[in-house]
């Protein structure tokens, strides 16, 4: 495993996250435990969720199925730097009590001490902001993320799904008092969605966040959905199946599967091994159901893809460009 550190920050973290959102939807708690284990023994220590993992009737089981597998022992929780997430109500359907969402003062403090005690550990080394909320002030958010710093109860603040103006914002008021502020942006980049390219990885890259891509895989777009498809492994839907309806994408996806096989590359490894060539990217999450899955994402990492491969990478999947020359001159 390679490591880097975590934007501006004296945190070491793998150039691969292990996401953990299929735990306990998907994939039940035993082969979730088999999967941190061997993670953990393939030099993956930077593990990421959040508090509404488990969706629906079951949000923060996710988070327990990491609590137990700490409670196992054998220094897990030393040797895992562990990123959670606040800004959903926890609270089943649509009936959400007034306060216990978003990032007030007081959902905050509630959410961190639910969280701790779901996670079976004392501290969070990353807490990160699931999104903005139009409704609080950073003043307040500061205030309350520095008595929890006190307190010992979490290490940095991170953001996901922020707009670059918001991470400016964010960052430029914690300067002005003295603070850490933001030290990772969560963000959907991958080699089909580049749009964060334009301004939020600018922001991240200029304030020294480190950038966590998640879907990299674009929902399993990018994993070599076609070619699958074809030799009947899989039955495509959801969004991909939504995207291929989409002549231009189907045409896009099959030129990159078609690129890939003329060398001899997976798709999901060299789609992940792209990532690792971008500027800012700290190391994109990846969510594994399987051993197998694990196992392909490990192999990524050392994966080197050729010029003339990313060359015909920026030829099928053009970005947008860098903001303000991707809309004006």
């Amino acid at each position: 495993m390679k490591y880097t550190q975590l934007g501006r920050t004296g945190l070491k973290v793998s150039r691969l996250v292990l996401g953990t959102m299929n735990f306990g939807p998907q994939t039940d708690e035993a082969a979730s435990h088999a999967i941190m284990d061997a993670a953990l023994a393939g030099g993956i220590n930077y593990f990421d969720t959040a508090n509404v993992y488990g969706w629906g009737e079951n949000k923060g089981r996710t988070e327990e199925i990491i609590g137990t597998w700490f409670a196992e022992g054998g220094g897990r929780r030393d040797k895992t730097v562990l990123a959670t997430k606040v800004f959903g109500s926890m609270t089943a359907g649509d009936d959400v009590w007034p306060n216990h969402d978003r990032l007030s003062a007081v959902n905050i403090r509630r959410a961190v001490e639910a969280s701790l005690k779901r996670l079976q550990t004392d501290y969070i080394d990353i807490y990160q902001f699931h999104h903005i909320d139009r409704h609080t002030p950073f003043e307040e958010i500061w205030q309350a993320i520095d008595v929890l710093i006190q307190q010992g109860k979490i290490l940095y603040a991170g953001s996901s799904n922020f707009p670059g103006y918001k991470i400016a914002q964010a960052n430029e008021l914690a300067k002005a008092h003295g603070r850490v502020g933001l030290v990772s942006e969560q963000c959907l980049y991958n080699l089909a969605e580049r749009r964060a390219e334009m301004e939020v990885i600018p922001a991240a890259q200029e304030y020294g966040l480190g950038v966590i891509p998640w879907s990299p895989l674009h929902g399993g777009l990018l994993g070599g959905v076609i070619k699958k498809e074809a030799q009947g492994k899989r039955r495509t839907e959801g969004r991909s199946a939504s995207a291929l309806e989409n002549t231009k994408v189907r045409e896009q996806v099959q030129a990159y599967e078609d690129l890939l096989d003329k060398h001899g590359l997976e798709p999901g490894e060299a789609a992940l091994a792209w990532l690792l060539t971008r500027p800012g990217v700290t190391g994109p999450i990846v969510g594994p159901r399987t051993q197998e899955q694990l196992d392909s994402a490990l192999r990524a990492v050392e994966l080197e893809l050729g010029e003339d491969v990313l060359a015909s990478l920026e030829e099928i999947f053009p970005g947008p460009g860098p903001s303000p020359e991707a809309f004006a001159w």
